[in-house]
């Protein structure tokens, strides 16, 4: 079987998303770099398979899919029967569990960090003095979001219970970023919440991932 094809960059946080699934999955899928400096992903052709223009989009076959947590859920559940079980399919009570987490990641936590890593890796990037006021206000909002998972991580090991799901590695590219930043004290200052995040980035894949993480990096 022809392997997945992930157009992407290593860099980006979506892309990572979904190579942290396939990693977990043990699925086997090449990097198909997009030149987000010339644009590339403005292209009709790359248009073709996401109209929104954005990174990554995964082909598998006939079916081409854009979106990171709609693809990683899609991996999960073609794959079910190997690698981690990412989706706890088989309670129901788990797998409920896991959905609710993975909304709140989208929902809850992705919000209020994303305008912090914006302003801290991208603005700079393109030569914009970073919103202050946004980093701080965010600070506080996502700091009301980890006050929860610290409370939820005091009686079970992951968000979605004691096993590693999908609720779970879909914070590690925002978290891997932030923890190279001042920032760091709100994983650190929480001692369930720092736990669990050792847990989740020491794993084989989140470490293999976070290596393409070099936005900011002087090299």
């Amino acid at each position: 079987m022809a392997p997945l094809k992930l157009h992407g960059v290593p860099f980006s946080t979506c892309t990572a998303r979904v190579r942290a699934c396939l990693e977990e999955k043990n699925v086997e899928y090449e990097i198909c770099p997009v030149d987000l400096g010339t644009g590339a992903h403005k292209r009709p052709d790359f248009i073709s398979k996401n109209p929104f223009g954005q990174i990554p989009v995964l082909e598998d076959g006939d079916i081409t899919l854009f979106e990171s947590r709609a693809i990683n859920n899609y991996i999960a559940h073609k794959h079910k029967d190997q690698g981690t079980d990412l989706l706890q399919l088989g309670n129901l009570e788990d797998f409920a569990e896991v959905l609710v987490g993975c909304e709140v990641e989208s929902q809850q936590f992705n919000p209020t960090m994303g305008p912090i890593f914006f302003n801290t890796f991208i603005a700079p990037l393109r030569g914009w003095a970073p919103d202050q006021k946004a980093i701080d206000e965010n600070v506080v909002k996502v700091g009301t979001v980890l006050d929860v998972y610290e409370k939820r991580l005091s009686s079970s090991k992951y968000l979605a219970g004691d096993c590693y799901t999908l609720a779970d590695l879909n914070h590690l590219p925002y978290i891997a970023y932030i923890m190279k930043t001042p920032h760091a004290d709100l994983i650190n200052s929480r001692p369930h919440v720092k736990a669990w995040w050792e847990a989740v980035s020491s794993r084989p894949a989140s470490v293999k991932v976070s290596e393409g993480l070099t936005l900011g990096s002087s090299h």
